[in-house]
């Protein structure tokens, strides 16, 4: 790639960043981040019945402390319950909350819907190229720091 081509797609990520800013505003306490912790926690959900930490952790590429504490955050708004496991109390379960729930459904599920019938003109094969470019890029640029 060219060093030309590298800064357009730079500010085409520049553009994404934008465009995610666009999304709508959530209440109060509530960061995209607690979004798409919930999103992911209903997606692990439907492989299995006992949720942790290091499965979140796992799913989001994130380290563990930096999970915990936004799972704790997200506990302290009501959005998901701990539980400690009752054959190892040192193992946590975590649970999604009938609002943390809701929030997803209003702020994935509906929201994004409604957005899928204004970006038709996107195929699927192209999308997926554009998170595949994304994912690389990501990919150099964290190995580089």
């Amino acid at each position: 790639m060219t060093r030309d081509k590298i800064k357009k797609v730079m500010d085409a990520c520049y553009l994404a960043k934008r465009a995610r800013d666009l999304l709508p505003k959530l209440p109060n306490g509530v960061t995209p981040s607690h979004i798409h912790y919930l999103d992911t926690i209903r997606k692990l959900e439907l492989k299995t019945d006992h949720i942790k930490v290091s499965d979140i952790s796992d799913e989001l590429g994130l380290p563990r402390p930096s999970v915990t504490k936004t799972i704790k955050d997200m506990e302290s708004l009501g959005f998901v319950e701990k539980k400690a496991v009752e054959n190892d109390r040192r193992v946590v379960e975590i649970k999604i909350t009938a609002a943390g729930r809701d929030l997803v459904d209003e702020y994935v599920d509906r929201y994004f819907g409604g957005l899928s019938a204004q970006l038709d003109e996107i195929s699927d094969r192209d999308a997926d190229i554009m998170i595949k470019t994304i994912e690389k890029l990501y990919e150099v640029m964290r190995r580089r720091q």
